[in-house]
C-alpha cells in the first residue's frame, strides 16, 4: 500500500533554524512539566470521580516506602497521563506553547506540528462545544462511542479506488494521490487535558482532507486558506481563525482578489449553512456521491474559479 509524504516547504537555512527553535521550545516545556511534577507544584492530574479528565491538584509529598527518588518521580509523572502520549501542562505552560507555536505556524504554515500544538492549546472553549454538538446528534454520538480512525491501516484503498467517479471514497483517494498526502501524517494529540476532547480534535484532523474533497479545494496556499475559513466558521477553533486571517498574506494580488470576492464569501456562507462536519460518519458514506453529501451537509457548490 503506498505511503505519501507529508507536505513540506523547501528546506533552507532559515527553515532549519526555525525548526530548531520549535524543537527547543517543546523540549523546554516538556522539561518544565517534569520539573513541576518533581517539585510537587500544582499541575493537571486525574481527579477522583472524573475519569478521563484532568483537574488541578496540590499533592502532599508521599512517603517513599523504600523506593528510589527516580522510581517515585516516574510514578508521579505517569499518574498525570490521561491517554498515550498525553503531556500535562499548567495554564502558564499552555500560554507559552500557544505563543511559540503561533509564531512558528505564521513563520512557516507548512509546520503541521506547530499548527497541531496551537490547536490543542487554544481550543479550551471550542472543543467542548464541538463535543456537545456530537453528543446531541445520533451519528455524532455514535462516532464518540465507537471512536473510528481514518488511517491507511483502517482504509481499504483498493476498494475505494474501485468506487465510481464522483463518489466520496473515489474522490478522497484521488485527492490523496494527486496531492501526495496521507492521513497517517496527522499528529496524535498531546496537550489536551481531557481524553474525550483529545479524540474530538483527533477526529477533526483526520477529516480535514475530507473537507478538501467536499469543498473541492487543492492543498496549495489558496486552497488551505479557503478550507480554514470554512473550518473557522464551523468549529470556532482559534487555530482555524488565525490561519484564515493570516494565511492570505502569502498570496499574490490576483489570488487575493479571487479569495476576497468569491471564495471567502462562499466559504463563510457554506460554513454557516452546513451542519456540524464532525457529525458525519464518513467511513460509512464512501459510496455516497460528493454532490449528494454536500447537499445533505449544506455545503454550497464551489465557485467555478481557477485555483
Amino acid at each position: 500500500m503506498p505511503r505519501y509524504p507529508l507536505r513540506s516547504a523547501p528546506p533552507g537555512a532559515s527553515g532549519q533554524a526555525a525548526a530548531a527553535a520549535a524543537g527547543m521550545l517543546l523540549l523546554l516545556l516538556r522539561r518544565a512539566a517534569v520539573a513541576a511534577a518533581r517539585a510537587r507544584v500544582p499541575l493537571l492530574r486525574v481527579g477522583p470521580g472524573s475519569p478521563g479528565k484532568a483537574c488541578l491538584s496540590h499533592s502532599e509529598p508521599r512517603a517513599r516506602d523504600g523506593r528510589s527518588g527516580e522510581e517515585e518521580e516516574e510514578e508521579e509523572e505517569g499518574c498525570y497521563q490521561l491517554y498515550p502520549g498525553h503531556i500535562p501542562t499548567s495554564p502558564l505552560q499552555k500560554v507559552l506553547l500557544a505563543a511559540g507555536s503561533a509564531f512558528m505556524a505564521l513563520y512557516d504554515p507548512y509546520r503541521h506540528d506547530m499548527v497541531a500544538v496551537l490547536g490543542e492549546t487554544t481550543g479550551c472553549l471550542a472543543l467542548p462545544n464541538l463535543r456537545d454538538k456530537m453528543k446531541h446528534h445520533p451519528e455524532g454520538y455514535r462516532i464518540l462511542q465507537e471512536r473510528p480512525r481514518i488511517r491507511l491501516s483502517t482504509l481499504d484503498m483498493a476498494r475505494l479506488r474501485g468506487l465510481p467517479d464522483g463518489s466520496l471514497g473515489r474522490e478522497y483517494v484521488r485527492f490523496l494521490e494527486n496531492n501526495k498526502v496521507s492521513p497517517d501524517t496527522r499528529m496524535p494529540p498531546k496537550f489536551v487535558d481531557d481524553e474525550e476532547l483529545a479524540y474530538v480534535i483527533q477526529r477533526y484532523r483526520e477529516v480535514h482532507d475530507l473537507m478538501h474533497t467536499l469543498l473541492g479545494m487543492p492543498t496549495n496556499m489558496l486552497g488551505e486558506v479557503v478550507v480554514k475559513w470554512f473550518e473557522a466558521v464551523q468549529t470556532g477553533l482559534p487555530m482555524c481563525v488565525l490561519g484564515a486571517a493570516f494565511g492570505p498574506v502569502r498570496l499574490s494580488a490576483r489570488k487575493l482578489q479571487v479569495l476576497a470576492t468569491e471564495l471567502i464569501p462562499w466559504a463563510i456562507r457554506s460554513g454557516r449553512n452546513a451542519s456540524c462536519i464532525l457529525n458525519i460518519y464518513y467511513e460509512q458514506r464512501w459510496e455516497q456521491s460528493v454532490e449528494s453529501l454536500r447537499e445533505e451537509i449544506g455545503i454550497f457548490p464551489p465557485p467555478a474559479v481557477r485555483l
